[in-house]
């Protein structure tokens, strides 16, 4: 019986080794639980943020796209507006020239009269 009885307190200190080892593998495990939560926490945190600069700066980057928008528009205006400006003090020139032809050339044959 006392074989026995030895068996017995051999198996049982085993087992408590046993419950001890899976307990300090539980504990383990939770703490890197702990651990990884936290990071998750962290990173959702950090995503929200991110998410949040993100939005501002789509916004800003879209309103300065509409203002560089217009400013082409209005240089593109001005430099056809411009243009025009020029042809039209081209043919001004043209036809100032051409009336200075006619008056001179008229000038010229009055004098040859005379």
């Amino acid at each position: 019986m006392a074989h026995q009885g030895a068996a017995l307190q051999s198996y049982n200190n085993e087992l408590v080794k046993c419950i001890e080892d899976l307990c300090s593998k539980r504990d383990d495990l939770h703490r890197q639980i702990v651990r990884e939560e936290e990071e998750k926490s962290k990173l959702q945190s950090d995503i929200r943020v991110l998410t949040e600069r993100l939005a501002k700066v789509n916004d800003g980057l879209a309103k300065k796209l509409a203002s560089r928008n217009e400013y082409d528009k209005t240089i593109a205006e001005t430099e056809a507006a411009y243009m025009k400006i020029l042809e039209t003090s081209q043919t001004l020139l043209n036809s100032v020239k051409g009336s200075l032809g006619h008056i001179d050339g008229a000038k010229h044959g009055a004098d040859l009269t005379l």
